[in-house]
């Protein structure tokens, strides 16, 4: 193996000239661990921690090692089994999410990333309104994102759940796809090149290990099967890692996530739902509520069932909990919104006055 093999170019080459010249050695992140670190050479992997003088300077969790990032490394003298990190490489592409909890913090799932497969099942876990949100995420990574509808052995209805997941995907490849099935992952190669990176996501039971496996050729990734009695499936993968195809592809795994938000998504979410803002455009006031106002085109849409109230609330929904970080981090947004909603109020107090002098 080289480290053109792990996905090593000029370009990261002249990002590393200042770590080359202070003696230290390009890696590439294959496995993260809690306080941990695989990190992959061409001729060994070895176990890294950060140095103190890293931790110090780093202002963020975000900016912390993941899974596909290149970094310096300084082998440890007389093991050749363990590593120091003493810094990582601008990131080219990568999909993050907030993380678990209360704070506003970044965290980065996978990071240098070619294509990000977004796969959902085709059975009881298929989900519309996530795919939406894995599409916000991956349309903000900057990485090429391609549905991936797994399962396809499980159902009848594969070619209808795909026409459903054309109405929200726009310009987005969407391929069928089983593990089970003889040539059942040939519809993922056009995008499993050597030396490039791609990484599949989705939530717990979609089969993201199982087609691993297949494209790998052996188990590599532990997999179980998924609950009977609700379709969902148990969280097999409990870390990420980046493992290397026969065909030399660099595959990375992550763990279920069933809730995900998308990581400061503002510009995907209007991408992935162009289709609302183009009927918000055409309300009769620019600060239509979309709720009691005359000439809203959304409002119209809705009645008219040309927009699915499903999707509506899912937009809404995305709004709200970005705009909601917003105001977490932003004093003056946050007066902002409590103004907004003052304004909203007042409208819908007048319009049940009115509507109680009618009657």
């Amino acid at each position: 193996m080289t480290l053109a093999d792990l996905g090593w170019n000029d370009v990261w080459a002249s990002a590393f000239a200042p770590h080359a010249a202070a003696g230290r050695q390009p890696a590439r992140v294959t496995l993260q661990l809690k306080g941990f670190w695989e990190v992959t050479t061409p001729d060994t992997a070895r176990l890294a921690e950060c140095t103190g003088k890293f931790l110090n300077e780093t202002t963020a969790i975000s900016d912390m090692p993941a899974v596909g990032d290149w970094v310096a490394i300084e082998p440890l003298a007389g093991d050749d089994t363990r590593a120091l990190i003493h810094g990582v490489l601008p990131r080219r592409t990568k999909f993050s999410r907030k993380a678990a909890g209360e704070r506003d913090i970044e965290q980065v799932v996978a990071a240098n990333i070619d294509t990000v497969f977004l796969v959902s099942s085709l059975d009881a876990n298929f989900n519309l309104r996530r795919i939406e949100r894995y599409l916000a995420a991956a349309r903000s990574s900057g990485a090429q994102p391609v549905v991936v509808l797994n399962k396809s052995d499980l159902t009848r209805e594969a070619a209808e759940r795909r026409t459903e997941v054309e109405t929200i995907t726009r310009d987005v490849p969407i391929v069928v796809t089983s593990a089970l099935k003889r040539g059942g992952t040939k519809p993922l190669h056009p995008w499993l090149k050597p030396r490039t990176t791609v990484a599949f996501l989705g939530s717990s039971g979609v089969g993201k290990s199982t087609l691993i496996n297949e494209l790998v050729g052996e188990e590599v990734l532990f997999t179980q099967e998924i609950r009977a009695i609700d379709g969902k499936g148990r969280h097999t993968t409990t870390m990420r890692e980046l493992v290397v195809s026969p065909d030399g592809v660099l595959i990375i795994d992550t763990p279920g996530m069933r809730e995900l938000q998308p990581w400061q998504a503002d510009d995907a979410v209007d991408d992935i739902f162009g289709d609302i803002k183009a009927l918000t455009l055409r309300c009769k006031f620019t600060d239509c509520s979309h709720t009691t106002e005359p000439g809203c085109a959304v409002c119209a849409a809705l009645a008219d069932g040309s927009l699915d109230l499903a999707r509506w609330n899912s937009y809404q929904r995305l709004l709200r909990e970005m705009a909601f970080e917003v105001r977490r981090i932003n004093p003056r947004a946050s007066q902002k919104n409590k103004s907004e909603w003052k304004k909203v109020t007042k409208q819908l107090r007048q319009r049940v006055r009115e509507k109680r002098g009618e009657d």
